[in-house]
């Protein structure tokens, strides 16, 4: 399990130490980097967490990965960027942020699924409900409390598909699961995304439609997952 979480923490270590690279080596937009193969080298990471943390940072338009050319510097102001600075995850050494979103993919797109058939009309009342306030929060930009009422929208749907195993699993590790929830607001400019793709899980969700239900919510997570720079194939 040690091992496990090590793994998964590197390419997030990879991340940050490119980062740190192109801040401190005085590289410009438009330079190339040292190729991938030196980069792993000089990490001492695999070329397997190398790609996924390129991915991550090209995804926060920091890094451009041109396939048969090499790797280039996108914007140095992304580098150094409030938002690139801000990525951080203080579970790395238990599990990282891409594991909890790919267990969230899983989990929760079958508790959405569940729950579009077990959700009554007061209940769909009160997800609506925390669905404009967390409108209200973004557009006051109180991200905090926006990802209490995420989690809070999140934690509704796994109790509503009656599944016991999956709420102990995100009771147990709530901590985790909240902060993978405050990840996304790191592009405060994105943030409006978040409760735009609630609203399309409440339709679905309101028209009892389990499949739509599920989709939405798959659709919901792997897009949080890519705000905060994280891409993971299905």
């Amino acid at each position: 399990m040690a091992d496990t979480a090590v793994r998964g923490a590197v390419p997030e270590q990879a991340l940050q130490a490119i980062q740190k690279l192109i801040r401190e080596g005085g590289y410009q937009a438009g330079d190339a980097l040292p190729s991938q193969r030196d980069l792993a080298e000089r990490l001492g990471v695999s070329r397997a967490s190398l790609r996924e943390a390129l991915s991550s940072l090209s995804a926060l338009g920091v890094v451009s990965v041109q396939a048969g050319k090499g790797v280039y510097v996108q914007a140095t102001r992304a580098a150094n960027s409030p938002s690139a600075r801000a990525f951080s995850w203080p579970y790395a050494e238990q599990v990282s942020a891409a594991d909890t979103f790919q267990l969230r993919y899983v989990l929760e797109g079958f508790a959405a699924g569940r729950a579009a058939s077990t959700l009554t009309a007061l209940d769909i009342d009160e997800l609506h409900d925390n669905v404009e306030a967390m409108r209200l929060e973004l557009r006051a930009a109180n991200f905090e409390a926006a990802a209490r009422l995420d989690f809070e929208f999140h934690r509704r749907l796994l109790q509503a598909s009656g599944n016991l195993a999956i709420e102990h699993i995100i009771s147990a590790n709530e901590t985790v699961f909240l902060e993978s929830q405050k990840l996304p607001f790191i592009r405060p400019e994105r943030a409006m995304e978040t409760w735009q793709e609630h609203r399309k899980i409440l339709r679905q969700l309101a028209r009892h439609a389990n499949e739509p239900a599920r989709k939405a919510m798959q659709e919901h997570i792997r897009n949080a997952a890519s705000r905060t720079g994280i891409i993971f194939p299905i």
